[in-house]
């Protein structure tokens, strides 16, 4: 059985407007161009890179229809948002509640055991994501930006990366730890080494999770705080 998670009530004067569509802000900033396929009011990341679609107006039913066009017929992406749900032909499931997070007080350090990650550490990745789900992880999802790992004996255990980079911000995501190694503070400690990366090139730091993952209150516990509630949805374009 999951715990529900006590959260607090949302504060949307911390961070920026920019984040309120940050799929959006990310595919169309400058730092994910060369991941990014685009059309018209809609674009997504290469689908071996993330699953994510953004929209300029998710009211707009144009947008979607740009959608259809860019990933073709009988696909299925990612979208966030609250309320963000697509037109009636399409197929639409609520993966779940959501919450984003912004650093407010996280103590950001190096760690000497978080050993930076490179693609031909991503067959192991990928093993450590099956077994301990914390969020989509394709082939080249490493790409988007910069993954840190802690290794015992020289398996990996534990991992946490970077994913949506809007200009000025810097997501924490993928941070999972093999059940055998729980409840020694790696995520704890790759938490913290991965915000010091971001904060170094001057970013801000954010991530997002299911409401009803324990691992919120930790993150809370670190010094992240509620901005907003959202929606992780996965749709599928019509046949």
């Amino acid at each position: 059985m999951t715990l529900a998670v006590r959260l607090p009530e949302p504060d949307p004067t911390l961070g920026e407007e920019i984040l309120d569509e940050i799929v959006w802000a990310s595919l169309t900033g400058p730092h994910h161009r060369h991941l990014v396929q685009r059309n018209g009011s809609a674009a997504r990341y290469h689908p071996d890179v993330a699953p994510f679609v953004g929209l300029a107006d998710p009211a707009d039913p144009r947008a979607w229809a740009d959608v259809a066009t860019l990933v073709g017929p009988g696909v299925t992406v990612a979208v966030s948002g609250p309320g963000v749900v697509p037109p009636p032909d399409w197929t639409s499931t609520l993966i779940g509640s959501g919450v984003q997070l912004v650093d407010v007080a996280l103590e950001k350090r190096t760690d000497p055991e978080a050993l930076r990650l490179g693609p031909a550490d991503v067959p192991e990745i990928l093993e450590l994501v099956a077994r301990t789900e914390p969020g989509p992880f394709r082939p080249r999802t490493i790409e988007l930006g910069r993954y840190l790992g802690i290794r015992h004996r020289g398996r990996l255990v534990a991992l946490a990366g970077e994913r949506l980079h809007p200009r000025g911000w810097t997501e924490i995501s993928a941070v999972c730890t093999d059940p055998a190694y729980r409840g020694r503070g790696l995520a704890t400690r790759l938490v913290s080494a991965v915000g010091a990366g971001i904060a170094d090139r001057g970013d801000r730091v954010l991530l997002h999770g299911l409401a009803t993952n324990p691992a919120i209150g930790l993150y809370l516990h670190l010094g992240f705080r509620l901005r907003r509630r959202t929606e992780f949805r996965s749709v599928t374009t019509p046949a």
